[in-house]
């Protein structure tokens, strides 16, 4: 694993893939890692087949210093991230005693029966720390470098809280915009890729927006770990934007 902290997104569900379902996860896992100065390299999408599960996640865990997963872990007959966890980290897998008491006294606080479709959520890979889930209980876990999360986004939001303690920390990635009302990507295309080349370890991209013709122009965008480096390439993205005689807007952040 390289010395910098990395991330990877594994999204799983057929739903997904059919369209049925909007993700929102990867981009509530990704900001939540940036602080952390933590970056996603890499999001997959795969489908509840655990053949595939298991191959995503192997392929992930080894080049990644973090693998986060979302979907699965339910109480329906495809909630089978469990199990392809298990098996991709080859361990067994089992009821989770802790996850049964707390369940079963949810359930009985709201007057619910305790089925087995529901005793599935307490399924947990032997040797996983558990992540708690504040918003309908039934918890995630991290099997070595694997976290394991529900498919709700509502659900991933709650159980982020209960991971940044786990997490190693690299440097934190800054980013600076600098927008042009009007502006068009062909115009600063030769620049931009100029300034890539003078600032090799920032990132610099260029986002066009167009919401009518009276709305449009692109927003320029550096992200790095170096605040020098990004106010000077805050300084040319300024220069390049006013030599095609707009004044621009500048930020910082995102936007």
């Amino acid at each position: 694993m390289s010395k910098t902290p990395t991330a990877a997104i594994c999204l799983i569900g057929d739903e997904l893939l059919s369209g049925r379902t909007r993700d929102l996860n990867a981009q509530t896992i990704a900001k939540y890692l940036a602080p952390y100065g933590i970056p996603v390299r890499e999001v997959r999408i795969v489908s509840d087949d655990q053949d595939q599960i298991v191959e995503a996640v192997n392929a992930l865990r080894s080049r990644y210093t973090y693998v986060f997963t979302t979907g699965g872990i339910g109480p329906t007959h495809d909630d089978i991230t469990a199990d392809a966890i298990a098996a991709a980290c080859e361990v067994g897998i089992g009821e989770h005693p802790d996850v049964v008491r707390d369940l079963a006294a949810r359930y009985a606080e709201m007057g619910t029966e305790f089925t087995a479709a529901r005793r599935r959520m307490t399924r947990i890979p032997h040797g996983a720390s558990l992540i708690a889930n504040p918003v309908s209980g039934a918890p995630g876990f991290q099997t070595e470098n694997v976290f394991t999360l529900a498919g709700v986004p509502k659900i991933v939001e709650g159980m982020l809280g209960d991971i940044g303690h786990r997490l190693e920390s690299g440097a934190v990635v800054h980013s600076i915009t600098v927008r042009g009302a009007g502006l068009r990507e062909g115009d600063v295309a030769t620049e931009l890729g100029e300034l890539a080349e003078a600032y090799p370890t920032a990132s610099i991209g260029s986002y066009p927006w167009f919401r009518s013709l009276n709305d449009n122009g692109v927003a320029l965008i550096a992200r790095g770990t170096d605040q020098k480096d990004l106010d000077a390439i805050r300084n040319a993205l300024i220069d390049l934007v006013r030599k095609q005689g707009i004044e621009p807007e500048s930020f910082e952040g995102e936007g």
